[in-house]
């Protein structure tokens, strides 16, 4: 009997010991999400009582700034953009290249059913935050500010901040940004799964995956599985995965099998260091050729070559001007002729960010097209776009190994293509 009353005591008072860390624990994904992004929790979180704190509404205050001036100079007019031009939508989304860039995602596309990000950043995780300590939570927030600024000043993330800033500190990784933007996009978080691909394109529970950091496996393809909502809206789905997208590492992961499996889809690029014009990423772009009904691209994206005249219509926006001075050698004199009767752009973007310097080129496949606007596009030229590829190997197996990156890595720096 002694030893049975002081087991009973024993329970006891462990479950009064663990009832603080479950309280920590009752945070949802969604309250740390908008916690992260400046935003109320519920008033029954955890969290609720630590945006009482200076140092969080200072954060929330410019979230509030940085937000509303993104909105107002090109979420708006991005918005505004598919609304007009991106009638013919479907139900996914594809973004290589992307890192964690959900916001200009959800901006061109948003009532995708299955979003499918995917870059070399690592998912990282995020912790209870209400148990990190005022002064590292706050530490973690200014860190989150810092990660972030790039894509507003410049509509793209830069490779040498982010290096650091998502490898760093209990909360890393694209999870954050990704939680942020959701957030701030009057999204509700309903589930998060860490998952990762077989070699058959399957989708594979990988609670590791919170940890891992998958830059250390270029072949793998681990990921975070977001279900969310907006308002009463469908539930929808968003994908990032962690992993190589150079021929060979793209077929080894999964991932071609798994965007294979999804049905046409739209898909986005931008700021993608021209990776797509070198001839060792020639699976990735004949995987977004052969799955893609809409592309929406810059000049970083597909070459104009690759686009067959009778299989895809091309709408050119904005000001083609050529690549920024470090990525001249991919300069595409049909983008020139064709942009000669470009319509406007009402918002920059890519690396010529600037409003009226940056072009932006919408191909639609299974179009009726006019001999005219077959005329008017560029044929087929496969060999000009492979003719760089003997100056690419070595620069190839430094980004597969892990090595020293290219020249153009070194001074470009671009988010999320080379370390």
């Amino acid at each position: 009997m002694p030893r049975t009353i002081a087991a009973i005591l024993m329970t006891f008072m462990l479950a009064l010991s663990a009832a603080p860390a479950q309280s920590f624990e009752s945070a949802t994904a969604d309250d740390t999400a908008r916690f992260l992004a400046g935003l109320p929790p519920s008033s029954s979180s955890a969290l609720a009582a630590l945006t009482k704190e200076p140092a969080w509404q200072s954060h929330a205050r410019y979230f509030d700034s940085i937000f509303a001036r993104e909105e107002s100079t090109h979420l708006s007019k991005v918005r505004s953009f598919s609304k007009k031009y991106l009638t013919d939508k479907h139900d996914t989304m594809l973004y290589m290249f992307s890192g964690p860039d959900f916001l200009y995602a959800t901006s061109f596309f948003p009532n995708a059913s299955t979003y499918v990000l995917a870059g070399l950043e690592p998912v990282g995780a995020v912790p209870d935050l209400a148990g990190l300590g005022s002064s590292v939570l706050n530490g973690e927030l200014r860190n989150l500010e810092t990660s972030m600024a790039s894509l507003f000043n410049f509509s793209f993330f830069i490779t040498q901040n982010m290096k650091t800033q998502l490898r760093n500190g209990p909360v890393y990784g694209t999870l954050p940004v990704l939680y942020v933007f959701l957030a701030r996009t009057g999204k509700t978080i309903h589930a998060v799964d860490f998952v990762r691909l077989d070699e058959h394109g399957e989708i594979q529970r990988d609670e590791a995956a919170a940890v891992a950091i998958v830059m250390d496996n270029r072949t793998a393809a681990s990921g975070v599985k977001i279900v969310f909502s907006e308002g009463s809206g469908p539930q929808q789905t968003l994908y990032y995965f962690s992993t190589n997208l150079a021929d060979g590492s793209i077929e080894r992961s999964g991932f071609s099998a798994f965007v294979a499996k999804l049905g046409p889809a739209d898909s986005l690029i931008k700021s993608a260091s021209y990776l797509l014009h070198r001839p060792y990423f020639s699976s990735a772009r004949k995987l977004l050729l052969a799955n893609s009904a809409t592309i929406v691209q810059d000049d970083s994206g597909i070459p104009l070559a690759y686009f067959e005249a009778t299989k895809w219509r091309l709408q050119p926006f904005g000001r083609y001007a050529g690549p920024i001075p470090m990525f001249a050698n991919f300069y595409q004199p049909r983008m020139a002729e064709l942009f000669q009767s470009a319509g406007p752009l009402e918002f920059g973007i890519g690396y010529q960010w600037r409003k009226n310097e940056s072009n932006l080129l919408l191909a639609q496949s299974g179009s009726s097209l006019s001999g005219d606007e077959m005329t008017a596009q560029a044929q087929p030229d496969a060999g000009a776009a492979e003719s760089a590829a003997p100056s690419q190997k070595k620069t190839r197996r430094r980004v597969e190994s892990g090595g020293s990156p290219s020249l153009n890595c070194r001074i470009a720096r671009v988010f999320p293509f080379c370390w």
